[in-house]
């Protein structure tokens, strides 16, 4: 991942002009949500062909994904408001019924530390967002893709995409087979400490201890940790690891590598080849990292699941520690 450049303000983006996109939030079905605070998006409005304004707001405190180490938001919210915007635009500008089902094939997003700065308000975010890759298959969208420029106070301060493939309940069924009614167990594995990983609470660590040596050429190694009573991260049933889950995962992962808990994500960009499922341990291992002449540590972790790679995930760092403060904030 390179770091994000500026790109030129559309026109539209002009202080005041984007207020309406942030009264109220969208059902929150339309981004499978169960919870109404967990809905991160609030407006829609077409902006050209295949092309949209959505508003998202970012609390200056959420219950999982707070401020990072006092002086952020979570960049993660970034990666949450893209996968509802996909979900919200699937529905809506795509025509896809409500009960079909997403297969995520891709996500990336990154972001500027400028950008992620807390502020004395919340923080109104648009999201410029182009679908692309449109296919059908017989009455319905089968897949598609989209790409996304996140904007504070008019500013770039962002941006990501996501891939998807998507199909209805007999189809999802075929595929599933037996796993379609999958639920995780409730017996938790040992939690890693939450100060290694940036948490304060064990209650929201997602890697468990790992008995796997380096010897066996995975790195730094971790299993797991899935517990399904998280309103966040299992806001609402699902038959498999959730992928925000997965993100999450990674992250811990690189910080827990870095010895950075108070580390800033700044870059995210994860392939899914299969769904990591409920019924075996995952293991979850980093990499060694690399350091640009910005600072950014990357590193790539990986998810193992019976005997192969189900999903990867590069993740970049910045450290928390040792990042100036920015007078006056974010634009």
């Amino acid at each position: 991942m390179s770091p994000l450049k500026q790109a030129v303000r559309p026109d539209s983006l002009t202080p005041g002009k984007e207020a309406e996109l942030f009264e109220r939030t969208v059902p929150r079905g339309l981004v499978h949500r169960s919870a109404v605070s967990e809905v991160l998006l609030t407006g829609l409005r077409p902006s050209g062909r295949d092309k949209y304004h959505i508003g998202a707001q970012w609390a200056r405190g959420h219950c999982y994904y707070g401020p990072v180490a006092g002086r952020w938001h979570d960049p993660m919210l970034l990666g949450e408001s893209i996968r509802q915007a996909g979900l919200l635009l699937a529905h809506e500008a795509l025509g896809i019924p409500l009960d079909h089902r997403f297969l995520t094939q891709s996500t990336s997003f990154e972001m500027t530390e400028k950008g992620a700065r807390l502020a004395g308000a919340p923080a109104d975010i648009v999201l410029c967002v182009k679908l692309r890759d449109i296919r059908c298959r017989g009455a319905y969208v089968s897949s598609f893709a989209l790409d996304v420029l996140a904007h504070r106070g008019g500013e770039l301060m962002g941006r990501g995409q996501a891939a998807s493939d998507c199909v209805g309940p007999a189809v999802y069924r075929r595929l599933r087979g037996a796993r379609a009614e999958a639920r995780p167990s409730y017996t938790l594995i040992r939690a890693v400490q939450p100060e290694l990983v940036g948490r304060l609470s064990e209650f929201d660590v997602v890697l468990g201890r790992s008995e796997v040596e380096d010897a066996e050429g995975l790195g730094d190694v971790h299993l797991l940790r899935v517990d399904a009573s998280h309103p966040v991260l299992f806001d609402h049933p699902v038959d498999h690891v959730p992928g925000m889950l997965l993100l999450e995962a990674a992250r811990q992962a690189a910080l827990a590598a870095l010895g950075l808990p108070r580390g800033l994500l700044v870059g995210c960009e994860a392939t899914f080849e299969r769904y990591v499922e409920f019924d075996s341990p995952c293991l979850v291992s980093a990499g060694k990292p690399t350091t640009d002449a910005e600072g950014r540590r990357t590193l790539t972790v990986q998810f193992h699941q019976s005997g192969s790679v189900a999903a990867t995930c590069e993740v970049s760092i910045l450290d928390g520690e040792n990042t100036p403060d920015t007078p006056g904030g974010p634009a």
